[in-house]
């Protein structure tokens, strides 16, 4: 069997539930033989690599280190899920401090250590501030730098689908944009359900405006629904989804569920949030045409402002300098 490429992946994190199940994804999918797993608790992280081993993938090249020089040296792709884990109770923006400077400092490594990343995607909490933050310090284009989004959409996808009783494939074009949290922006306009537009059915007796926004709360509060379940916070979903985002920045399938991603738009701008994208071969596009009623496009708008609060709060705090001064540290923006 084939590799879809032989270009080294780099997973940062791999000794915790996330990073150990995107390894195994990204074996499984046959991204590339050279995967290297980074971790600084390394005991842990050798028994992922162990497990791994135990698995018997044909023809992988799987390394491990915890040394952030080894890990990121010839890295063309990186998967990091290297932060802080949300716990019970905890909001995504609980983390922001800790996890900002520990994304201050991969970019800083990966600017130092693998020159030639052609694209990195950050998944850990809260994820357009962190992935915002190593892309500032990171100098990568914003074409290069991902965070994942995509999981508030497949969440609002599953809901949808339990609710009518039909397969979760069945429900298209389910859509948040904006901020990787509570203060998303769950969109109903652009959703078919088994062909029939979603804003059809609400205020129906087959979804009322009352259970639409009970469905909505689920949907914004999906992470801790699962923190609450599981005793964890989510590590299948978020492994998975990221996986499938590098592997289309290397070359493979076409990522087409939003993806956070850098914005400069008129009134939208110098954040990284939840857009319509594309990811593939030439890194992540984000289509500038928003589609929505008045009432979403509203809600985006606010979903933006939040994280401007946040992107300031870190900038106060000496993480990433004022927005006029990225370019000294970064020219790409």
């Amino acid at each position: 069997m084939s590799f879809l490429s032989q270009d080294k992946l780099t997973i940062i994190g791999a000794g915790g539930m996330i990073g150990s199940n995107m390894a195994q994804t990204a074996a499984m999918m046959r991204l590339t033989p050279n995967i290297c797993l980074y971790d600084p608790f390394l005991q842990g992280l050798e028994g992922v690599a162990e497990e791994i081993r135990h698995c018997g993938f044909e023809g992988l090249n799987l390394t491990f280190t915890d040394c952030i020089k080894e890990a990121l040296t010839d890295a063309k792709y990186v998967v990091s899920s290297g932060g802080a884990p949300r716990k019970e109770g905890m909001t995504r923006e609980d983390l922001l401090k800790g996890n900002c400077e520990i994304a201050a400092q991969l970019g800083k490594d990966i600017k130092a250590y693998a020159p030639e990343l052609k694209h990195l995607v950050i998944i850990f909490n809260p994820a357009d501030i962190t992935g915002l933050v190593a892309l500032v310090h990171s100098g990568l284009k914003p074409s290069q730098v991902t965070t994942l989004a995509a999981l508030d959409s497949t969440r609002l996808q599953s809901e949808l689908a339990k609710h009518f009783g039909i397969q979760q494939s069945q429900v298209e074009g389910a859509r948040t944009y904006g901020g990787h949290g509570e203060a998303m922006a769950v969109f109903a306009s652009t959703a078919k359900v088994a062909g029939e537009p979603l804003t059809n059915l609400i205020g129906t007796d087959k979804l009322s405006s009352e259970e639409w926004e009970a469905l909505k709360k689920r949907v914004t509060q999906g992470g801790a629904n699962i923190i609450k379940l599981r005793g964890r916070s989510s590590f299948q979903s978020p492994a998975y989804v990221s996986i499938e985002m590098i592997a289309a920045a290397m070359g493979g399938k076409p990522f087409t569920w939003p993806a956070g991603c850098f914005v400069s738009l008129p009134g939208l701008d110098n954040v990284v949030m939840g857009m319509e994208t594309i990811i593939d071969k030439d890194g992540v596009r984000y289509s500038s045409d928003i589609k929505g009623t008045e009432a979403e496009k509203a809600a985006l708008k606010a979903s933006y402002e939040h994280l401007v609060k946040m992107r300031d709060e870190v900038i106060g705090m000496g993480v990433i300098p004022a927005v006029a001064d990225w370019k000294t540290v970064n020219p790409n923006l």
